[in-house]
């Protein structure tokens, strides 16, 4: 296979520092947090605007990429899941997805809630939230 090669196009800002104080997903207690993107994906934001619902696709840069199973939730009781069949950041490729909306552009600063992303986390991409297809 070949090799990939992902640029990032910025970073999270977020009061998160540590994972083990990080909700498990984004409605589950997330705060706001800041995407501070590269000066040079400044056109990119053109027509993102607050109130628009988007993916923000992550590189959990804290992961273990060696998971390949774990418990769901890390709860005991569950049992012992692949991880292409839950949410776990620990995984071969960790990139995160997160449905966030949008609540202020600021330059090349945009401000999205709920994220449970860690400060410092790599941002890959933003993608709209499309709706059905007579909305496209």
């Amino acid at each position: 296979m070949t090799d990939l090669v992902l640029r990032p196009i910025g970073r999270v800002e977020s009061v998160l520092r540590d994972r083990a104080d990080a909700p498990r997903q984004g409605d589950e207690g997330a705060p706001d947090a800041w995407l501070d993107l590269d000066g040079q994906y400044a056109p990119a934001l053109d027509g993102l605007l607050p109130g628009a619902q988007v993916l923000v696709l992550t590189w959990l840069d804290r992961a273990d990429r060696d998971t390949l199973a774990v418990r769901p939730r890390g709860a005991a009781d569950r049992a012992v899941t692949g991880v292409f069949q839950t949410r776990s950041p620990d995984r071969p490729n960790p990139i995160g997805l997160h449905r966030v909306t949008v609540t202020a552009v600021e330059g090349t600063r945009v401000r999205v809630a709920p994220l449970e992303a860690l400060d410092g986390t790599p941002v890959l991409d933003l993608k709209p939230v499309l709706g059905g297809v007579d909305d496209r």
